[in-house]
């Protein structure tokens, strides 16, 4: 990891030089693909499920019983 920004430089023409020139840019494809995993967005009735779910959990502590 590079500390500054001339350190950041260097390692990325190590890596270009390494790896080839479009080094970052296949890093970014490969992110671009795993990107679309869906989630709340892509399925609104799992979000309505985990929703009501939330609602019932008590934000306070168990019933203290009186001795």
């Amino acid at each position: 990891m590079a500390g500054t920004k001339a350190g950041g430089r260097k390692a990325a023409a190590t890596n270009k030089s390494k790896y080839g020139k479009d080094f970052y840019a296949e890093i970014g494809r490969k992110g671009g693909q795993n990107g679309h995993t869906g989630g709340f967005a892509a399925n609104p009735e799992l979000a309505k499920i985990a929703g009501a779910k939330g609602g019932r959990i008590s934000k306070r502590g168990k019933a203290k019983k009186n001795a």
